[in-house]
């Protein structure tokens, strides 16, 4: 995708020195576009773990080069024994995103079984690069299924804008390129489609206003930021005709974690019969859970994100108290809305219902992943 006309991706090699890994820090977006090199494990797990890039599948990207770098990092007597501390440090950066498991098993599994320290890098980076074309593709696949949603809303309405809610940002700063909620927004606006985007501004962090809004605003895409709580006003009033987010963790039968106040957004979809879609790649489902609410990890970050707010003023970047400073403050980052609220679930190999069924319809098991 696009920042002023120049193509991006959210996290690279860098072509210069194939042991840097390069990632645009978000913490800065929209006022400031930072690349910021990631030299050293403990670089790639704070990167994670303080949202310098964020997002279920880029964390997922983000955490398989956190491998090859510990590979480069490991000593060459017995590398498994530090790369298995490797793997424990960076699953425990963020709990709620099944893909950073997904991916650093994947590195684990490959490397593993071999010796020689510079294999294992070798594999290590294979591995990295490989998680990382597979998160395109599979955002590619989900426009391409999501895209069919839009038409058809945009057939019934004669050509008229077709409004479509997101919540936080399940674009291509989510991913490494293209998005999850996201990519049908853009297959849609690429083939001509009129679409108009509500982005709710997603509180405490903000990744709505600040990273979506920007994405969009790049790429073209119509759209205007709202308080997170207008979206159900919106839905009354006809004026939502589709809801696409994206996803941290599904459940096999299809219960949702995302970003704390989907669920409001879900609840509000079904009073007013509006589409609730969830967009995911495979890397996102997890296997071995039935029940969301009872057993998807819900992370609790630093009350100060609740507190502060950051924005510009006067060229600065700066964050500045929003409440009594003595007043506590609870930062629940997801939370989890049940499969019954959910219209349907696009992934890399097509739309299903949100259920054991619908997800082994399309997928027989966890390892029919494309």
């Amino acid at each position: 995708m696009n920042i002023n006309g120049k193509a991006f991706r959210t996290i690279w090699v860098n072509p210069e020195d194939p042991q840097i890994i390069q990632i645009i820090d978000q913490r800065w977006l929209p006022h400031k576009l930072v690349i910021e090199d990631l030299k050293t494990l403990e670089d790639v797990t704070i990167a994670i773990r303080d949202m310098h890039l964020r997002g279920a599948p880029l964390i997922g990207s983000a955490a398989a080069f956190g491998m090859y770098i510990a590979a480069l990092e490991a000593p060459e007597k017995n590398p498994h024994e530090y790369l298995n501390n490797a793997c424990r440090e960076l699953k425990n950066t963020r709990p709620t995103a099944v893909n950073l498991a997904y991916a650093v098993d994947k590195s684990w599994n490959a490397i593993q079984p071999i010796n020689s320290k510079t294999e294992i890098e070798k594999r290590a980076l294979k591995i990295a690069l490989e998680i990382t074309e597979e998160s395109v593709q599979h955002c590619q696949k989900i426009g391409s299924f999501g895209l069919q949603l839009i038409e058809e809303i945009s057939i019934k309405k004669g050509g008229k804008p077709v409004n479509i809610l997101t919540h936080c940002n399940a674009g291509w700063f989510a991913c490494v390129d293209f998005g999850t909620a996201t990519a049908p927004i853009y297959a849609a606006h690429d083939k001509g489609i009129d679409v108009h985007v509500w982005v709710d501004e997603t509180r405490p962090r903000n990744q709505g206003a600040r990273i979506t809004a920007f994405e969009l605003l790049n790429h073209g895409v119509p759209h205007t930021v709202i308080p997170d709580n207008v979206g159900g006003h919106l839905m009354q009033h006809e004026m939502v005709d589709l809801v696409i987010v994206g996803s941290d963790r599904t459940t096999v039968t299809g219960d949702v974690a995302n970003k704390i106040g989907t669920y409001l957004k879900a609840l509000a979809a079904f009073d007013n019969q509006v589409p609730f879609y969830v967009a995911l790649p495979s890397s996102t489902i997890d296997w071995n859970l039935k029940d969301g609410l009872k057993e998807i990890p819900i992370e609790q970050r630093d009350s100060e994100e609740v507190k502060y707010i950051q924005g510009l003023d006067n060229k600065e970047i700066r964050q500045v108290l929003l409440t009594p400073k003595e007043s506590p403050a609870t930062n629940y980052a997801f939370d989890v809305t049940p499969a019954r609220f959910v219209t349907g679930l696009i992934t890399e190999k097509g739309i299903c219902q949100a259920s054991k069924q619908g997800i082994l319809n399309l997928f027989s098991s966890k390892n029919d992943q494309s």
